[in-house]
């Protein structure tokens, strides 16, 4: 079946950890994946090399993958971080991610964006760009990009203006807008929240720190605490 059908009105876990964290070991990691399939995770989006041949030995659902930095920089909103270069996506390639996960912006970068997703669809995987503005959408999508995420609206300069919570207004306009299928992702806690991401037209939802990020589960409640 393809892959982007196996993925419609699915949640998808993101399952990461960053190298500083406990769970970042190879066996947590594993431990962490096999629980949330068990759950019912429809796919799994990983990030690293090790992470997704792990996935992909384990699982028979779709594993998006993606790179990034062992330390996210502080100017994290200015740069292209989320598997940047034609080098990452090719390292993707080889480890047998189905789908490829990018920063899609139009920022500056080191390869061409449309050489990232020719090398992609060449490779005959899916690829997908995180995008944070409807207009990098737009852009992506014309580029051949077989499927945007909401993974980046609020992450950059230029979608300072983003919700704090799931950015529903960019979901809705990006189907309104492309003729490719739209992922919410970013900032999800509740269960309504995938409710009304798939009213909306989401192709389907990636979850992440809600999940499988518990120091910031328990920072979250801890927060509220203090708050009320």
């Amino acid at each position: 079946m393809d892959v982007l059908e196996r993925l419609k009105n699915k949640v998808v876990v993101s399952v990461q950890a960053m190298p500083s964290e406990p769970l970042y070991l190879e066996k947590c990691m594993a431990a962490m994946m096999k629980s949330v399939v068990k759950g019912g995770a429809g796919g799994l989006r990983v990030a690293g090399i090790r992470d997704v041949k792990n996935a992909k030995t384990l699982f028979d659902i779709p594993i998006i993958g993606i790179t990034k930095p062992d330390i996210i920089p502080q100017n994290y909103k200015e740069i292209v971080y989320i598997t940047p270069s034609l080098k990452d996506v090719i390292s993707l390639v080889e480890a047998g991610a189905d789908v490829i996960a990018f920063d899609g912006t139009q920022r500056s970068r080191s390869d061409k964006l449309s050489d990232m997703i020719k090398y992609i669809k060449i490779n005959k995987r899916v690829a997908m760009a995180d995008i944070s503005t409807v207009e990098e959408g737009i852009k992506a999508a014309e580029l051949g990009a077989d499927i945007l995420s909401t993974t980046l609206a609020g992450y950059t300069l230029e979608s300072a203006n983003s919700p704090s919570g799931p950015d529903f207004p960019l979901l809705e306009q990006l189907v309104k807008a492309v003729n490719v299928p739209v992922v919410l992702e970013g900032r999800i806690w509740e269960p309504k929240d995938v409710d009304r991401a798939f009213s909306l037209g989401a192709h389907c939802v990636v979850i992440g720190s809600a999940i499988t990020r518990p120091q910031l589960i328990t920072k979250r409640f801890i927060q509220r605490g203090k708050n009320a």
